[in-house]
């Protein structure tokens, strides 16, 4: 059994036992969520919701807080002659997928 959910904007594909990436949650290690925004239950029956399947929900064990891999930006203007070079982190949350329920 899998399940589409939507999480910060973003759609992923789950099932149970995988590990996902998410943006920050402000949840503390080990503390268990869940999401009740399931777009796609599938398996032996699929069962697509309008927008969001009713009385589907994905809970979610929080295992660490990190930060993401670098990301550098570059502004360049050629006739001011100005460069601006800066870095980024984004805050993510791992997580793992304990149940799908239907």
């Amino acid at each position: 059994m899998y399940a589409i959910i939507a999480h910060s904007g973003k759609q992923y594909r789950v099932s149970e036992g995988d590990e996902l990436k998410l943006d920050r949650i402000e949840d503390e290690v080990g503390s268990k969520l869940e999401l009740a925004e399931v777009l796609l239950i599938g398996g032996e029956d699929t069962r697509v919701g309008t927008p969001h399947v009713k009385g589907a929900k994905v809970t979610l064990e929080v295992i660490s807080h990190d930060l993401g891999e670098k990301r550098s930006t570059f502004k360049y203007t050629a006739r001011q002659r100005t460069r601006v070079g800066r870095g980024f982190r984004a805050s993510i949350t791992t997580v793992r997928v304990q149940s799908i329920s239907a």
